[in-house]
């Protein structure tokens, strides 16, 4: 039997508890914020993701053109 442990638990990280912590302050009635804010820890960081993919893209495709 080993006992090797890799170390890396990965755990919920910060948008997770952001997530948990608006949920249960809105469903507690504690803030009165719309359901976009809420929930905004998961759709903020894939906008952000949409958004800067395609400008690297873009920004690869002017290195190379130009190295040509």
């Amino acid at each position: 039997m080993s006992n090797y442990s890799s170390g890396g638990g990965g755990g919920i990280g910060l948008t997770g508890v952001l997530l948990i912590v608006f949920l249960v302050l809105k469903l507690t009635d504690l803030i009165d914020w719309s359901w976009w804010w809420v929930l905004a820890p998961l759709w903020i960081p894939a906008a952000v993701v949409l958004v800067v993919l395609p400008l690297l893209l873009v920004a690869l495709l002017i290195r190379d053109s130009l190295r040509k």
